[in-house]
């Protein structure tokens, strides 16, 4: 199983529409069976596939309960490949509870955790919240491939210079850790993004990978719709576009 985080410390970029659509394309595309993490207490991606709720287990109790097993807590969506372990704002606690836990390892439980269900599943997709919580830690150190999306304006590389920083002080406790790459969301054709664009081919640290996501109206409306955007529009420049990301990713990175 490959895990895969999808991460910017800067909000507003696409994290959550681009884990969604990447993990779909995989699963009904490309025939994989993958597991979407939602690693952000505002749930929007247990919200997109309905597996937000207060009354079922979440990834708080995985990675708060010693022995808990991650299996308990995912849920199924309407694809039969795809599966969800869904977040809802008892992560804010869980977070906590595991700063103040010294009685077992504080980084390495998700990864643990993810090990039980590591047969069942070809590739996870972790959503992560813009931050640096322990349960996004967790997340690093369970990972395999590391993708950033950047939204280009004039905070836009604040955020990729952290999170860079960050996984080089988590290689400490997973040392395999590795970025496959930034890629550029919401693009339009005009000087800022162009120029933003030759920037980042030359961002030391941070592999490119070719294709960008076109802004698109069909992406908001999906929030709406709560279908990807492969079925709901894939004719949409923004549904081309994810299909060629994941192609390309298949391509440089899924047989290492």
């Amino acid at each position: 199983m490959k895990v895969i985080t999808i991460i910017n410390l800067k909000g507003g970029v696409g994290k959550t529409v681009s884990s969604i659509n990447i993990a779909h394309i995989l699963s009904e595309v490309h025939g994989y069976r993958v597991l979407l993490i939602d690693n952000d207490k505002q749930g929007n991606s247990s919200k997109f596939f309905g597996a937000h709720s207060y009354d079922a287990p979440s990834i708080a109790e995985v990675l708060t309960i010693k022995g808990y097993r991650a299996s308990e807590a995912i849920r199924e969506t309407a694809y039969p490949r795809l599966r969800v372990l869904p977040a809802n704002m008892t992560l804010l606690r869980a977070d906590k509870e595991i700063l103040i836990d010294c009685t077992r390892p504080q980084q390495t439980r998700l990864k643990k955790a993810l090990q039980e269900v590591s047969g069942d599943f070809d590739f996870t997709i972790i959503d992560n919240a813009p931050d640096l919580s322990m349960s996004v830690i967790n997340a690093l150190v369970a990972t395999d491939y590391v993708l950033i999306p950047i939204k280009v304006d004039a905070f836009a590389f604040d955020g990729v210079a952290q999170i860079l920083e960050q996984i080089e002080e988590v290689r400490e406790f997973n040392p395999a850790l590795r970025v496959a790459g930034g890629f550029i969301t919401m693009f339009q054709r005009n000087n800022v993004n162009a120029q933003g664009e030759a920037y980042l081919q030359t961002y030391e640290g941070l592999p490119m990978f070719k294709t960008a996501i076109r802004k698109a109206v069909a992406i908001d409306e999906t929030t709406f719709t709560g279908k990807p955007i492969a079925e709901y529009s894939k004719r949409s420049t923004a549904a081309l576009d994810y299909a060629a990301l994941v192609k390309e990713y298949l391509q440089n990175c899924a047989q290492d």
